[in-house]
């Protein structure tokens, strides 16, 4: 009942944004209705943990022959962490709002708003038939918003490629609810048959764009700042909440899994450490974080995997939504490069309860480099929007959105949750920290880590996404080679080809007896 309640605070504080919208148009406290709402919907999330652990299950569809699976809803330590972590974005996207105009992002509000409940339900959702639904709603969301926002028909095409890959791992995690149907009947992450567990994997990896690497979103695009953010962020985590809750029984596609995941985190990290702002670098953010949580859920460690998701969402979402930038909050917003370090009593302090495995050199290598851009991008001075004209409540309302954040990642590191007062990962937090320090340091003073800021993340990304290309011009070749040859066959020479191939098969057939 309590997942109801949060969502439905999200819910009606959207529906009565479109109903100001509407009726006053002009009304100067919609920012207040909004982050009134998302406050209430925070605030709500730590009643939660009374209740921990519980589950909700709505009614079942009838007939119960056709539809024995019922909607499934939990709420446990991992379930609750997510969840937080997107409350609290939503929170700090409508404080740091201030600076933009009220009246027209009111719709956009309602969005974050609504889209937030999605996104809640989607991380407690506790088997894969609720999990598709939410998914199927997101994904339709995201393709109309990004059809709306982009120009040109390469770019529509990026998008509608994009969409049909996060379909794919819809598919296979239909394929997985297929196998516990025929299994053992029970359907819920935790209960799912063992075999199941790498479809889980493969789903993730192609609506994340790390199996096989390619950017689910482009590096360009029009949506920015607080929408764009609180879309792409929402949108992964949901997708990385399924790995906090099943545990990946490893097979003898693993080690091969675990290659490719390592060779995207790597070029994820990479990118990012060398991007020229932190927006044009978001998309290799999402692969570096995703590669970390998929890598922890392939080496049974599902709660790192919630782990580096709820780091992503937090860390992730203080940078990119700081528009205004000044020392005390720069300084201030090191807390993440914290949470990303897997020291004790870290947010990531669970990240590699797993132990070592073959690929964790080339994984810690990805964890400091995504910990040195986080660095290099926090005291960088790119914010465009200032507060010096705003009211004074304004200037209270922007840090403290920023700050809701930070302190959101101390509290995931000490209270709550499986990951909290962890202190197995000292030895892989300290390799990690001494190869953060010499990628800072050498930023500063090698050319190799500081790139030309014209196109050139624009053309990195274009030499990936070249093979993809290709493919899509084979494809785009055979599709109009095929409608000749139906145009030939179906037109008016139709008739003609028929008789020709009739008398071609009659003589064939002669000559052999």
């Amino acid at each position: 009942m309590l997942i109801l309640i949060t969502c439905l605070l999200l819910f009606l504080t959207a529906a009565g944004l479109l109903v100001l919208r509407v009726v006053q148009p002009n009304a100067r406290y919609t920012w207040l209705v909004a982050s009134g709402g998302a406050a209430l919907a925070f605030i709500s999330m730590f009643f939660w943990l009374p209740q921990n652990p519980s589950a909700l299950t709505l009614p079942s569809w009838r007939p119960l022959s056709l539809f024995p699976t019922p909607i499934l809803f939990a709420i446990n330590g991992v379930s609750w962490a997510l969840a937080l972590s997107i409350s609290a974005l939503t929170l700090a996207i409508l404080l740091t709002a201030v600076t933009r105009s009220v009246v027209s992002n009111s719709l956009s509000w309602a969005g974050i708003l609504a889209l937030s409940g999605v996104g809640i339900l989607a991380v407690t959702a506790n088997n894969p038939l609720t999990l598709l639904l939410i998914w199927a709603f997101i994904d339709i969301t995201e393709l109309v918003i990004q059809l709306s926002s982009v120009d040109g028909e390469k770019n529509n095409e990026q998008v509608v490629v994009s969409f049909s890959t996060r379909v794919l791992g819809m598919l296979f995690i239909l394929w997985a609810f297929i196998q516990n149907f025929s299994g053992s009947g029970v359907f819920s992450f935790e209960t799912m048959p063992s075999g199941a567990g790498i479809y889980l994997v493969m789903a993730a990896g192609l609506r994340l764009g790390i199996l096989p690497l390619h950017l689910p979103y482009g590096a360009g695009s029009s949506l920015r700042r607080r929408f764009g953010t609180g879309l792409r962020l929402i949108g992964a985590i949901s997708t990385l909440g399924m790995l906090g809750h099943a545990t990946i029984t490893p097979s003898e596609f693993t080690p091969f899994l675990l290659f490719f995941v390592s060779a995207a985190g790597l070029y994820g990290g990479w990118m990012w450490l060398r991007a020229p702002d932190e927006l044009t670098a978001r998309p290799y953010w999402l692969i570096g974080m995703a590669a970390l949580a998929v890598t922890s859920a392939l080496n049974e460690n599902p709660v790192g995997a919630a782990a580096w998701g709820s780091a992503m969402l937090l860390t992730g979402g203080a940078l990119f939504l700081s528009s205004v930038r000044n020392i005390r909050l720069s300084r201030a917003m090191l807390i993440g490069v914290w949470s990303l370090s897997a020291f004790p009593f870290s947010l990531t302090g669970s990240a590699w309860a797993g132990g070592f495995h073959f690929t964790t050199p080339f994984m810690l290598i990805v964890q400091a480099l995504l910990m040195a851009g986080m660095t290099r991008h926090t005291l960088r001075n790119n914010g465009n929007e200032t507060l010096e004209d705003q009211p004074g409540w304004a200037k209270v309302a922007y840090p403290a959105g920023i700050t809701t954040l930070l302190v959101v990642q101390i509290i995931l590191g000490f209270v709550g949750w499986e990951g909290a007062l962890q202190t197995q990962s000292w030895l892989q937090a300290i390799i990690a920290a001494i190869l953060t320090a010499g990628l800072v340091w050498g930023s500063r003073r090698l050319r190799i880590f500081n790139p030309v800021r014209a196109h050139w993340v624009s053309a990195a990304s274009g030499s990936v996404n070249n093979i993809y290309q290709w493919l899509w011009s084979m494809y785009r070749g055979l599709a109009r080679l095929s409608l000749t040859v139906t145009n030939a066959f179906e037109g008016e020479g139709g008739m003609m080809w028929s008789l020709l191939f009739l008398i071609l098969f009659i003589s064939f057939v002669m000559q052999g007896n």
